[in-house]
């Protein structure tokens, strides 16, 4: 999915090793980042005990996310959350695929399986918005070369 696809309310950033991270806004925003827009092999984060975005670091077919690639995802799920401000906060992780949504539950609400728990400090506010800067400019590029 290129950004321009992307809803208004689910964030896009690209992280080194070219890597994209989508993160929601809104509880409806994860709940479509988490159950409709994110592939299989996606990994999903988010931070663990309290409310925050749900976060995806997109699979590619020619790479596996390294640990350093997971924290960096992990540490944007840390920082949209309530733990933006925190030092160092545990972080869920799981594939996409073992993402549910229970019967019944609210906008926003999943169950995770095959869980993997991350310690990360959340990112920097000025990293973070270079981050964006960058997957903005390179849906610009993908414009132009249409």
């Amino acid at each position: 999915m290129d950004q321009r696809a992307l809803p208004a309310d689910v964030l896009a950033y690209a992280i080194p090793g070219g890597w994209t991270v989508l993160a929601g806004r809104t509880d409806a925003a994860n709940e479509r980042l988490s159950l409709k827009i994110a592939r299989a092999r996606d990994r999903w984060f988010h931070i663990r005990g309290m409310p925050g975005s749900h976060v995806v670091l997109r699979a590619r077919e020619d790479a596996e996310p390294d640990r350093a690639t997971l924290e960096l995802a992990a540490s944007i799920a840390a920082y949209h959350s309530k733990a933006r401000n925190a030092g160092i906060v545990p972080v869920s992780c799981t594939e996409a695929r073992y993402v549910s949504k229970p019967r019944g539950a609210k906008p926003g609400t999943v169950s995770i399986a095959k869980e993997s728990v991350l310690k990360v400090r959340p990112v920097a506010a000025d990293v973070l918005a270079a981050w964006k800067r960058a997957a903005d400019e390179a849906g610009d590029a993908d414009d132009a070369a249409e």
